[in-house]
């Protein structure tokens, strides 16, 4: 009975940690450096939401303020690095993969989170009306960056299509990104502060992968490295003129546009870095495998945010605004998660975080339906 009680715990162990497998088709480094990112993505929301109710400022407000040049630019330029693997596949797999494939999940988790916050909690039907038909053309909440990936794709392929050159491209958008034009349309907002950092993940991956394979041969130069540039950065982003708020942060030097694009970049690739490193370590798998499903946790992350959040201050059990802010990153992090794992172990539902069949304009074959959810193989990996 005590061998059959032992094999059985192996047997779920061994369950377990197969959900952490690394799947030897993906490079590990840029999974981990997708889970630092999904992390640091969770924690500025966890913190401004937080300090929107409580009107205070927590230590996680410190934390988020030093990431904030580069927190999303990291996201878009490790987005932009297996681009030109598949940017010369013919259009129709090339829309399926970089434009309907983010399409897809947007429309989905748009529905999902505009239903159950203005229908059904807010209890506004014609509110909800609206909210959807201007989702269409305007990114829905942090839906944003997937609404954005699949417009950058569909940009980055038009300029490759017209021969536009690297240089040209890489001049405008930078102009744009520092120019910062806030128009009415939030759309081309976020297309004129990220789109070159998405590009420039494109043309700069090959000097990309050698940074991070020299790094993580020479483990001691890389955390001196991050070492010096988190010192720099931290510096730059607080020096004077900074102010930490609840929900937003005021930079010092770092705010100057020029100094601001070159520390986004230098932040993006310190995180590649950091992935490579980290990567090396069996106690980071976990990282690794969160960075792999990041899109599970960047989908349905808001909703039990606001549902966790809400009844902590309601209920009076949690009000300071720095462990609340952790409390709601742990939640806001775990639950999709758990969600995925029930969606798998079940089966049901799994139209939530993996494209079916019926959503593809280049159909795959079954064998490879599975390989096209939210979770994909890392050369087309967003």
């Amino acid at each position: 009975m005590l061998l059959e009680t032992r094999l059985s715990g192996t047997m779920a162990l061994g369950a377990f940690a197969g959900f952490f497998m690394n799947n030897s088709t993906r490079m590990p480094w840029v999974d981990t450096a997708k889970g630092l990112s999904i992390i640091l993505v969770v924690m500025m929301y966890s913190a401004y939401n937080t300090g929107e109710y409580t009107g205070g400022v927590g230590f996680l407000h410190y934390v988020i303020g030093f990431a904030t040049p580069f927190r999303m630019p990291e996201f878009f330029l490790i987005s932009g690095l297996f681009l030109s693997q598949v940017i010369d596949r013919p259009w129709r797999r090339y829309i399926d993969r970089r434009v309907v494939h983010y399409l897809y999940f947007y429309v989905l988790w748009a529905v999902i989170s505009i239903g159950l916050k203005i229908g059904i909690f807010s209890r506004d039907p014609a509110g909800m009306l609206h909210d959807l038909a201007v989702a269409v053309v305007q990114p829905y909440g942090v839906l944003w960056f997937i609404y954005m990936l699949a417009v950058f794709g569909l940009v980055a392929r038009i300029l490759r299509e017209l021969g536009v050159p690297h240089w040209i491209v890489i001049s405008a958008a930078a102009a744009l990104q520092m120019w910062a034009p806030h128009s009415d349309s939030y759309a081309l907002t976020q297309f004129a502060a990220y789109f070159v950092f998405f590009y420039l993940g494109f043309v700069m991956a090959p000097l990309v992968f050698r940074l991070v394979a020299w790094t993580q041969a020479r483990p001691a130069i890389a955390a001196a490295g991050l070492i010096v540039w988190a010192i720099v950065n931290g510096l730059l982003v607080y020096s004077p003129g900074y102010a930490v708020e609840p929900v937003g942060m005021q930079m010092g030097l770092a705010a100057w546009p020029p100094l601001h694009l070159t520390l986004a970049v230098a932040g993006a690739v310190a995180l590649c870095v950091a992935g490579g490193f980290l990567s090396k370590f069996a106690a980071m798998e976990w990282l690794r495998w969160l960075g792999e499903h990041s899109l599970v946790v960047y989908v349905a992350f808001t909703i039990p945010m606001s549902i966790f959040r809400g009844i902590m201050l309601a209920s009076g059990l949690l009000t300071d605004t720095g462990m609340l802010s952790l409390a709601v990153l742990l939640v806001s992090v775990i639950s999709p998660v758990i969600l995925y794992f029930i969606v798998k172990r079940t089966g049901f539902g799994t139209f939530l975080f993996e494209r079916p069949a019926w959503a593809h304009v280049d159909r795959p074959t079954a064998g490879q339906i599975s390989n096209k959810g939210v979770a994909r193989p890392a050369r087309e990996a967003a």
